[in-house]
């Protein structure tokens, strides 16, 4: 059964154009194809990127956030209640006000207290300002060390300048060392943010960031085996373009370099509109979807390979609403405190009560329920 599955799955007509079998890429006389089985190394690979993100952020990015003075805020502790601690890991994070009024009978506070008891217990669970640092300048590095090699690869190539040279050819295109690197190293990232989103800095857009890793993942092990390569180097190359941008104007953010972030910010939002809603839809998307046509009939892995990159725009132009939104606060004067704030991050709760609260655990220790606490125990950062 399995043997008849597999053989299916790797039947010709689904992948490669007529008249074209899979011995029409194996190696001879000194020419390399890609192979589905070379893909296997990227697991490996992946594995090996969390340790040396590990390192990095403990190492490089940590010592990195000492010296641009990125501080943590005061995050006030939610006093021990078990009637309110149960509610919140079993239940809800968020009560409604029916909620809040019967754990208020039943744990004894106020409903004031409560209410501040779930707004404090919430932020406990929200990632440090050092985590959100650390995770920027890995994914910084990688995509700016990622955007340079990329366009070593393809700068030199005839059809980074002329599209059409990307099916010259097609399959019978062999692989180069080059290529097969800044493959199977961008597939084993993608591979590592998938496998680390769940311990990640979670955003409101969590849902699509999974699609996205999948959809990439998808799209790029195709691109392989199918011998999609030239095409695949060229995206792969174009998203690496802003990538770095957003996450090197994160780390300012974080660091409170708000001019710096906030300019920052917007070379990248022209970069990402450029590049991801012009460049990719009317170049690359022309080139992948017309231009194979002069070549060949379509088969399934032609439609499969465009309905992939169909779902990656999508996402982009969810991207660019978002991107835009946040440029036309900091355009208007109307962004948080002067800086532009990611849409996709979920903000720490406060109130003017606790704000002032906060203010006086700043200078004289950390309150419970508006009173001084005696024995403070609590750290200052998470």
């Amino acid at each position: 059964m399995f043997q008849t599955l597999y053989s299916y799955f790797w039947w010709e007509r689904l992948w490669l154009p007529a008249n074209l079998t899979w011995a029409d890429l194996e190696d001879r006389d000194g020419r390399v194809y890609a192979k589905a089985s070379d893909l296997y190394i990227t697991l490996p690979l992946a594995f090996l990127f969390l340790i040396v993100r590990h390192l990095f952020e403990t190492y490089v990015a940590t010592p990195l956030a000492g010296l641009l003075n990125v501080k943590e805020k005061i995050r006030l502790k939610a006093t021990p209640n078990a009637v309110l601690e149960k509610f919140y890991a079993t239940t809800t994070k968020h009560p409604k006000q029916a909620d809040v009024e019967m754990l208020s009978k039943k744990s004894g506070c106020t409903v004031r207290q409560v209410e501040r008891w779930f707004r404090r217990r919430r932020n406990q669970d929200r990632p440090s300002l050092l985590k959100k640092f650390r995770e920027a300048s890995w994914r910084f590095t990688f995509y700016l060390i990622a955007f340079i090699a990329g366009m070593a690869v393809i700068v030199d190539k005839p059809w980074f300048y002329d599209l059409r040279e990307v099916w010259k050819g097609y399959p019978i295109q062999s692989m180069l060392p080059s290529q097969y690197w800044y493959y199977m190293i961008e597939l084993s990232f993608y591979w590592s943010l998938l496998f680390s989103i769940a311990s990640d800095v979670k955003r409101k857009d969590f849902k699509e960031q999974i699609i996205h890793h999948v959809a990439t993942i998808i799209l790029i092990s195709f691109s392989w085996f199918a011998n999609y390569i030239r095409a695949g180097t060229l995206i792969m190359a174009l998203h690496d373009s802003s990538d770095y941008l957003l996450e090197s104007a994160k780390m300012f953010n974080y660091a409170g370099w708000r001019n710096t972030c906030n300019n920052i910010f917007i070379v990248f939002a022209a970069v990402f509109i450029v590049t991801r809603l012009v460049i990719l839809p009317f170049w690359i998307m022309h080139c992948t979807v017309v231009y194979p046509l002069d070549l060949y009939p379509a088969f399934f892995g032609y439609y499969f390979f465009n309905f992939m990159m169909v779902v990656l725009q999508s996402l982009h132009i969810f991207w660019a609403y978002l991107i835009i939104r946040m440029a036309q606060k900091f355009i208007t004067g109307k962004a948080r405190g002067g800086v532009v704030e990611d849409e996709r991050s979920d903000r720490e709760e406060t109130d003017n009560s606790e704000e002032e609260e906060e203010a006086a655990a700043a200078k004289n220790g950390p309150l419970s329920n508006g009173h001084p606490v005696l024995n403070n125990n609590h750290r200052k950062t998470d």
